[in-house]
């Protein structure tokens, strides 16, 4: 059964009247982390493309391309997308449940966080209400707020990209520990890392963009400081 299959399952049982709690507490194995991860991006996702007035195709495909939908699963991600769509729960029941799930793993709803933060700039643009949900959000998963700031900077086109921000340090931090960081920061996002704590494999391509702006960072830090 593909991940699709087993995430549209979870959604109908939503649909039929289960509470979000019931259905969560049926994802708490190991091989089900991977079906939480994805319900927690859809549910918040389906709501966020509503944030800004309308649900464009710009971020229904951001959607999908956070997951590498393939081709035979592309209906069962759809119907999902839907289901969660038309919950009449409020977003912010959603999140603090998923906070729940993933208790004292905040490198999972970082991920979570991100994915995001990938729909909400598929059209182009950041909208004031997309930004509210989105930092919302990270106050109801307890993320430090320099995590919200450091985000919103890699992904809004306007925002001046400071490499000490994308690495959690500042241009007064010893050279030894910001390499340091970067290093635990290259580690911590590697694919078998992301895997490891509930990113489904469709969707570890995410790491890919921090990679490069992790590096960039890096490399741009490690520049001035030669």
């Amino acid at each position: 059964m593909s991940i699709w299959s087993r995430i549209s399952d979870a959604l109908s049982a939503l649909a039929a009247g289960e509470s979000l709690s019931q259905v969560f507490d049926r994802l708490r194995s190991p091989r089900e982390r991977s079906v939480a991860f994805a319900i927690a991006v859809i549910a918040l996702g389906a709501k966020m493309a509503k944030a800004d007035g309308q649900v464009t195709r710009d971020e229904v495909t951001a959607f999908r391309e956070v997951f590498h939908i393939a081709a035979q699963d592309e209906a069962g991600a759809a119907k999902v997308f839907n289901l969660a769509r038309q919950d009449v729960a409020g977003f912010e029941v959603y999140a603090a449940r998923i906070k729940a799930m993933f208790s004292g793993e905040p490198e999972t709803l970082r991920d979570l966080l991100e994915g995001l933060f990938h729909i909400a700039m598929a059209d182009g643009f950041y909208h004031p209400n997309e930004d509210a949900f989105l930092e919302r959000v990270t106050e109801v998963f307890e993320l430090p707020q320099a995590e919200f700031k450091a985000l919103r900077m890699r992904f809004a086109p306007e925002t001046h990209q400071d490499p000490y921000t994308v690495l959690g340090v500042t241009p007064d931090t010893p050279p030894d520990e910001i390499r340091k960081v970067w290093r635990k920061l290259v580690r911590e996002n590697h694919p078998d890392a992301m895997i490891a704590r509930g990113v489904p494999e469709e969707a570890v391509h995410l790491a890919q963009k921090r990679m490069a702006d992790i590096n960039r960072a890096w490399d741009e830090i490690a520049g001035v400081m030669s």
